[in-house]
């Protein structure tokens, strides 16, 4: 499903040259669930942002379900994250003049797929994970844990198989992060959902199928190498 071939990204030019990627490469196949670890610096976040298409990169090439994410237009790339991709940010995101239903189909209205059969699966979902109750709330009357999962469902009711996550859980207590980990683990389990996640949360780390280390902007180490992934 993801393909990373050679990546680099780089800021700035000469002495001040920063490599943020260097010489990334790496698979994803469907239905894996993937966190890209290490210490803050070590790359991740520009990683998993260059992949999303969120961020560019400076060489190499992304491609998922052989679309070369990296050779788009820049229009061409914002059909493609709002179609194919669903984002879960470090902060929630959601809009803060919206419900909690409306935060959930918006990526459904960009793509004018809000049919009654979307917006039936939506409500189920929200009951799903508590949130039945809260769809005319705004999310400034939510918890930071209610907000998280509010984001979670706006990134998966669109059925997009693939879910890019950026430290899902750093602002969380221990509570609502177990939640939302149980969350992502049954999206990708019972819907098949595949999860590409970047954290430095060890609770994160030990919930995933595969681990790809990073340091220095560099893969140090891939648990499915040493025989981990998700078979």
């Amino acid at each position: 499903m993801i393909a990373v071939q050679h990546l680099y990204r780089t800021y700035g030019d000469g002495p001040d040259l920063l490599h943020a990627n260097r010489d990334i490469s790496f698979r994803v196949s469907a239905g894996e669930f993937v966190v890209l670890a290490g210490p803050s610096g070590s790359g991740k976040t520009t990683l998993l942002n260059v992949i999303g298409g969120l961020d560019s990169a400076s060489s190499g090439s992304v491609l998922i379900d052989d679309v070369e994410v990296t050779a788009l237009s820049p229009r061409a790339l914002a059909e493609f994250r709002r179609d194919r991709v669903g984002y879960v940010f470090q902060r929630s995101n959601l809009v803060a003049s919206l419900s909690v239903y409306e935060n959930a189909v918006l990526q459904l209205r960009l793509q004018k797929r809000l049919t009654r059969a979307a917006r039936e699966r939506t409500r189920a979902l929200l009951d799903e994970v508590g949130l039945g109750s809260k769809l005319e709330a705004l999310p400034a009357e939510l918890s930071g844990g209610q907000q998280q999962r509010a984001a979670i469902v706006r990134a998966v009711t669109s059925e997009t198989t693939l879910v890019v996550a950026d430290e899902p859980t750093a602002s969380l207590d221990s509570t609502n992060a177990d939640g939302i980990l149980q969350l992502m683990r049954r999206l990708n389990e019972d819907s098949g959902v595949t999860i590409l996640v970047s954290s430095h949360d060890d609770r994160v780390i030990e919930a995933a199928r595969r681990v790809i280390q990073l340091a220095d902007g560099a893969i140090i180490s891939d648990s499915e190498a040493a025989g981990g992934g998700s078979a």
